[in-house]
């Protein structure tokens, strides 16, 4: 398990967290102006 966390640093989990949370974000964004779009 030592091996793994040297491999990959708290930064670059926190990182990947941090671009995982936005990627969702605009992808939800974009489903939304799609769902919008296709309504009107």
């Amino acid at each position: 398990m030592s091996d793994m966390e040297e491999k990959f640093p708290r930064a670059l989990w926190i990182r990947l967290i941090i671009y995982l949370a936005v990627g969702h974000a605009f992808a939800a964004f974009i489903y939304l102006l799609f769902e919008l779009g296709a309504k009107r």
